[in-house]
């Protein structure tokens, strides 16, 4: 994806979003945004919208610019073009006007506005060449990205597609006195628009009950497109359990922020948390443990079905990870047959690593490995399959290569594409293998000589992208044997040059792992993820030009304020200017009546 901003076809160069000393709305707007009196770009505005729009601006004028710059967003978005003439406040009579196909995002977009607002704002068809006060439009023609059936090319006026270089997942959002547009090739890209306006309206749209708010948002124009096509986050629900509703709550979170992959650690040592058929007593007596003697727990595949559904309709892709050959004693203790000597274990509740494995010696255990990359396979419709491989240290070196190999040939046959930590690097490569770089040390010869072989990678730095790891000395949970992470430290460093001899193009993207031995309710989930997962998000997410601490940890304060609105835990980290009206202190804590549902 490229790096470098390109202008559109029309207005001036786009912002640069590195901090500056004048205040990019300062600066001058678009020809393609909204002059004084003007509605969204090649749309004609009727007379009598345009005395409506004069007699708001007035209004608008007494009441101040909107209360969230448009460069304000997290992640950064890759060209922001202000337009100070050209605010928008969304009223009690707006609408949502979609081309056929973005409906479903249409719906969801009102769906975040509606509680707050208080507002109907029904969803209708847009006609061709007609906009309402929000417009959600696919255009198809853009590089890179098929659109979706019933999609419709539209003109901005410049003489060019709107679409043109958005890819899979980028977007265009006009903001003009009259209305809002949002553009995208792909549904996907709507929807990441649509988390943009989202942000871009004030705090309290969080809200799930009728807030007596201004309703503005911040006039120009954002184009925007993701750096890698992967940027995830990782729960660990086999060390503790988490329901199906914590796990769509996660889902949410990611989605809030771009990020468009939920890697699941299935299975564990101390619990087996996915149905297989085939294999019940897995879950039946595998899944019934976890750290520290606490309930344990499984998904049935309907629960799965859920959940992956549920991601998908948020543009987030489920990666399930079933960890081999080490880290099974939840499944020898089902299965004592899996194991080398043919003898149950005891059930593990500690948080101890390296100890188990099955046999790789044995043809049972390829059945076994077979039938659940199988089934699992056949529940998740995304293209990854992840194999774990790691801290298998009883396993002498020519078995576990001899093993992993295998494996990697039975995931093949199921039609889905590899994923392994790092320590699958010296196994024989198959084709569009994906290594996930866990180190703590950027100079990992093994793994740039199996990108040299054809591996892309995932890059998860423990000293930087581990969320279980405390922020600070005196953080209530997690640990610290990759160091301590604050904020800063999640933020400031480069995915696309952070292994030595992996080049940027064979950078895959990036994934924030959250382990959970020390971590047991949703609340604690919440405190160890923010603030530190939109940090790795702007990572993924946006051009390297625009990563600058001083200026993120100014707009990451902004969220302090949604996120107690929305009721979100989070750590009320020190580094960030949080407003006077954050809390003084989130505790990860689950109160009676605390909201468990997921934010939509």
């Amino acid at each position: 994806m490229p790096t470098t901003p390109t202008a559109p076809e029309t207005g001036p160069e786009p912002t640069d979003t590195r901090p500056t000393s004048t205040s990019t709305r300062d600066q001058v707007p678009p020809s393609a945004g909204a002059a004084a009196g003007e509605g969204l770009p090649g749309v004609p505005t009727p007379a009598a919208e345009l005395a409506r729009v004069a007699a708001g601006r007035a209004a608008e004028a007494l009441a101040g610019p909107a209360p969230v710059r448009l460069d304000d967003v997290v992640p950064a978005p890759e060209q922001v073009f202000p337009d100070p003439a050209g605010d928008f406040t969304l009223g009690a009579d707006a609408a949502l006007r979609v081309s056929p196909a973005g409906r479903d995002v249409a719906e969801q977009l009102a769906t975040w506005l509606r509680p707050a607002t208080g507002f109907p704002l029904p969803v209708a068809d847009a006609p061709v060449g007609e906009d309402g006060p929000l417009t959600l439009t696919l255009s198809p023609s853009a590089p890179g990205g098929a659109a979706a059936p019933g999609a419709r090319a539209t003109d901005d006026g410049s003489g060019g597609s709107v679409g043109d270089g958005l890819g899979d997942e980028g977007y265009r959002l006009d903001v003009a006195a009259t209305g809002v547009r949002i553009t995208a090739a792909t549904s996907a890209g709507l929807f990441h628009g649509a988390q943009t306006l989202r942000q871009l309206l004030p705090a309290a749209i969080e809200s799930r009950t009728p807030v007596a708010a201004r309703w503005a948002v911040s006039g120009g124009t954002i184009v925007d497109r993701p750096r890698f096509p992967y940027r995830g986050a990782m729960l660990d629900v086999a060390r503790h359990f988490f329901a199906v509703e914590d796990v769509l709550r996660m889902v949410d979170h990611l989605a809030r922020y771009k990020l468009n992959h939920l890697h699941l650690h299935l299975t564990d040592d101390q619990g087996w948390r996915i149905a297989v058929d085939s294999w019940p007593r897995l879950t039946e007596v595998g899944g019934a443990t976890a750290v520290g003697g606490g309930p344990g727990g499984w998904y049935s595949g309907d629960d799965y079905r859920r959940i992956v559904a549920y991601a998908a309709r948020r543009h987030v892709t489920v990666v399930p990870e079933i960890d081999l050959p080490g880290h099974t004693n939840a499944a020898l203790v089902a299965y004592p047959e899996l194991a080398p000597g043919k003898v149950a274990p005891p059930p593990y509740t500690g948080t101890e690593v390296g100890f188990s494995y099955v046999d790789p010696d044995d043809e049972r255990t390829y059945a076994f490995v077979a039938d659940v990359v199988g089934e699992v396979a056949a529940l998740t419709p995304g293209p990854w399959l992840h194999l774990g491989g790691d801290e298998a240290f009883k396993v002498p070196a020519g078995s576990y290569r001899a093993f992993v190999e295998r494996a990697q040939r039975l995931v093949e046959a199921t039609g889905k594409t590899v994923v392994g930590w790092h320590q699958l690097a010296p196994a024989g490569h198959v084709d569009g293998r994906v290594l996930q770089w866990w180190g703590t040390n950027g100079d990992d010869p093994e793994t740039a000589e199996a990108v040299r072989r054809g591996a892309r990678l995932i890059v998860s730095p423990a000293n930087h992208a581990y969320l279980d790891m405390k922020y600070a000395p005196d953080t209530p949970i997690g640990h610290d044997w990759a160091g301590l992470i604050d904020v800063r430290r999640a933020y400031e460093w480069d995915p696309g040059t952070h292994v030595r001899g992996v080049p940027a193009e064979a950078v895959l993207g990036v994934e924030a792992p959250l382990w959970t031995e020390s971590v047991s309710t949703r609340a604690e989930v919440e405190y160890m993820l923010f603030p530190r997962l939109p940090a790795v998000a702007e990572l993924g997410w946006s051009p390297r030009a625009t990563h600058d601490w001083s200026r993120f940890r100014t707009r990451l304060a902004g969220h302090g304020p949604r996120w107690t609105t929305a009721g979100i835990t989070f750590h009320n980290s020190p580094e960030i200017p949080w407003p006077v009206t954050v809390p003084p202190q989130h505790r990860p804590t689950d109160r009676p009546g605390h909201d468990r549902t997921p934010l939509g």
